[in-house]
């Protein structure tokens, strides 16, 4: 009966807050989260920007040069935290939406994942809390019009692989010239791969992103190094 209630609180305050969230459709996502110690450290500040952006928000870093009219008024767009609330046993993360009164207008369910290795633990958490946000069916009103704004992404970030590019999304294998291109269902290719002197080795080449491809107790990773920081994704692919 307790879980009920505190379910049916959840669904009565997206409710009440939604109004609110329509009224935007630009988002403002920190490069570097309080709880963390390096920017975007284990990719979860370009995971929130991405999951904003899926979910139809024009999205900034608050450390991306701004069009005039954002930087001249920035209660035009909702600026989005990420806190941590775990321990060395459970990654817990919940996602706060803001405006520029520092008013709190949604919190999200807590994200949890028991996961040891942290950047798969905070890619779980954040994909659970974000969930959640599709509770209160956002939908921009025209409230706050920022519709000749254009995401000024950095570099890096653009080269950031998509959400859709990780372990969640099966990739085909077709052979090219000394190696195979991999491609979604779509079919759209995606990254292409190079053989080595090693079966279990590959060079790999994602858009702007050159790294390896390794083979892991039967498991695929992309690897790479973005800032002097190594990103290990997991992919699922088909030979």
């Amino acid at each position: 009966m307790k879980k009920l209630l505190l379910i049916l609180l959840f669904f009565v305050s997206g409710t009440s807050f939604s109004q609110s969230i329509n009224d935007y459709n630009t988002a403002i996502v920190p490069a570097k989260f309080s709880f963390l110690k390096e920017t975007n450290q284990y990719r979860l500040n370009v995971l929130t920007k991405m999951f904003m952006e899926k979910k139809g928000f024009v999205t900034y870093f608050d450390t991306d040069e701004l069009p005039t009219s954002l930087a001249n008024n920035k209660c035009s767009a909702l600026f989005v935290d990420v806190q941590s609330d775990g321990n060395m046993f459970v990654t817990k993360l919940t996602v706060i939406f803001k405006d520029c009164r520092n008013k709190v207008l949604f919190t999200s369910v807590q994200g949890r994942s028991r996961e040891k290795e942290y950047h798969v633990a905070y890619n779980e958490a954040i994909r659970q809390a974000f969930a959640s946000f599709e509770a209160i069916k956002y939908k921009y009103n025209g409230g706050v019009s920022n519709a000749n704004l254009t995401s000024a992404v950095p570099v890096e970030t653009k080269m950031m692989p998509n959400l859709n590019s990780v372990s969640d999304l099966v990739l085909f294998a077709q052979p090219i010239t000394n190696g195979f291109q991999l491609i979604d269902s779509t079919p759209t290719i995606l990254m292409k791969i190079y053989k080595t002197s090693s079966t279990t080795t590959f060079i790999a080449v994602k858009e702007n992103i050159q790294g390896v491809l390794l083979q892991k107790n039967g498991e695929w990773f992309f690897e790479y190094y973005l800032n002097e920081q190594l990103i290990s994704e997991k992919m699922t692919i088909k030979f």
